[in-house]
């Protein structure tokens, strides 16, 4: 498997999608305004992406993925998961609309506030919820894809959402909508159907026998069943680590809103290429532990080691050096302040040296996956993100809500320190000099010319994207020279 040309193509797929979220996000402001109607659209968004995060996408994948290679890639096996995937989400879905009401009312009591506000929150939550159906299902058949080291389009599906909620939103700039709300949700469920359908297709032309069957409770789906499970309560953890961020920053003014426009920023590049990377290696160390090939699995991780902190480290000292120019340019408008400006801009610096520790992370957790143990990745996340909530309580009275981005940092780099050890004591990593000699030459060569960019002024948007430009002009090919002598 070429796992170069593979992790650049879901990495730039994945930064497509993100470009496509800021616009539709832009788009979602200007159209619902920050008020009545967009408060509606996202709470009701809310729960099916929820849902998507729980049940679909890395925790289907990294359950499913190792079962189905270790099986020979057994049919018969996905067509009974298949089976039992679509059961199992219809009577999730029943439930929720027979209770959306209590759902919302939990999820948003002061809706009820205002008149009519709860009312159409649960009728939008309703149409909407109809999406958990489709885009599990086609999280389920991306999985598929990827295990025979199809990447592209599963990895274009989420582009395909957010073109089809900016198409609505300029249909509604354009013509007018008293209906936008019904409009919006109506086209997330027909995303949901278009991604199901376009993946089943690409399923079906590989001349693979996917189709709904009597489901049969085997050891197989038992053990399934019982490595999800686990895979959720470690989701359901991280969920709840959030809210006690947002709720601790909560107690200063405006820290919500610097967290979180902080946090999409930092969170690009590793979208671009910690996710690339953790979606690539999957697939090609399943294989390769299903063989008990060892050797392949230390050569594809020192690759991708290399090639993945080839390419963040330079992010990390960009984003600490040119974060306040970044956050100015991108927002300062209107009723955004410096002050705004800085404030994000000092939680930026911060959490960007977390990078590096959520690639290590995605490796040695895929890794682990890919060998069948849920419970480690699970159980390192629950120590790390519990860290990470005693450190938000314990500092933010002294530092305020940069509490939230030391306490990433330091949880990042604990739960890569663990999942490191447990992949050493099973033998499962081993990183050779030549890796080792390479990170530590890119992280020197990152530092030495971002302090050089650190001597430039940036006015504007122009002169940060041409220094953002030789930046990159002037590091990657150093640094490919370094990957191939060193």
């Amino acid at each position: 498997m070429k796992l170069g040309k593979h992790i650049f193509g879901v990495g730039a797929m994945t930064g497509i999608s993100r470009i496509f979220g800021f616009i539709r996000d832009m788009l979602i402001a200007r159209v619902l305004g920050a008020g009545r109607l967009s408060d509606i659209f996202l709470a009701a968004f809310k729960l099916p992406n929820l849902f998507r995060d729980l049940l679909g996408e890395g925790a289907l994948s990294a359950i499913f993925i190792p079962m189905y290679t270790d099986s020979k890639r057994d049919e018969s096996f996905a067509r009974n998961v298949f089976s039992w995937l679509m059961i199992v989400l219809l009577g999730i879905t029943i439930l929720f609309e027979i209770f959306m009401p209590l759902v919302i009312w939990g999820l948003a009591p002061g809706f009820d506030a205002t008149p009519g506000k709860m009312e159409m929150t649960v009728l939008i939550s309703r149409i909407m919820f109809v999406y958990v159906i489709f885009i599990c299902g086609a999280a389920f058949l991306s999985a598929i894809l990827n295990a025979f080291s199809r990447f592209l389009l599963a990895s274009f599906m989420p582009v395909l959402l957010n073109i089809m909620l900016i198409c609505a939103l300029l249909f509604a700039m354009a013509f007018g909508s008293t209906h936008i709300l019904y409009l919006m949700a109506c086209t997330v469920v027909l995303s949901g159907v278009i991604q199901f359908g376009v993946l089943w297709q690409r399923i079906r032309r590989k001349h693979f026998g996917l189709y709904l069957v009597r489901p049969r409770w085997t050891p197989g789906i038992s053990c399934m069943f019982r490595r999800f499970g686990v895979s959720i309560i470690g989701s359901g953890f991280y969920q709840i680590t959030i809210i006690i961020g947002t709720l601790v920053a909560s107690f200063q003014s405006g820290a919500v809103s610097w967290l979180y426009y902080s946090d999409r920023i930092v969170q690009l590049p590793f979208a671009m290429i910690g996710l690339a990377v953790g979606t690539v290696l999957m697939s090609s160390i399943s294989n390769a532990l299903s063989d008990g090939n060892y050797r392949s699995v230390y050569i594809q991780q020192n690759s991708t080691l290399r090639r993945s902190m080839m390419l963040i480290l330079p992010c990390v000292a960009g984003l600490v050096v040119l974060a306040e120019p970044i956050i100015r340019c991108l927002f300062e408008y209107g009723a955004w302040t410096a002050e705004s400006t800085h404030s994000v801009a000092l939680a930026i610096q911060i959490q960007a040296f977390v990078l590096p520790a959520m690639l290590l992370s995605q490796i040695y957790s895929k890794t682990l996956y890919a060998s069948q143990d849920v419970k480690t990745p699970v159980s390192t996340s629950v120590v790390s993100l519990a860290i990470a909530a005693g450190l938000y309580l314990l500092l933010f009275p002294f530092i305020g809500y940069l509490a939230i981005p030391v306490g990433v940092v330091i949880s990042g780099y604990t739960k890569a320190c663990l999942l490191w050890r447990a992949c050493r004591r099973r033998e499962l990593v081993h990183h050779d000099g030549r890796t080792v000699r390479s990170v530590v030459a890119f992280g020197l060569l990152a530092t030495i010319l971002g302090m050089f960019l650190s001597l430039f002024l940036v006015p504007g948007i122009f002169v940060l994207l041409v220094l953002i430009a030789g930046y990159g002009a002037l590091y990657l090919p150093v640094a490919y020279i370094i990957d191939r002598r060193i």
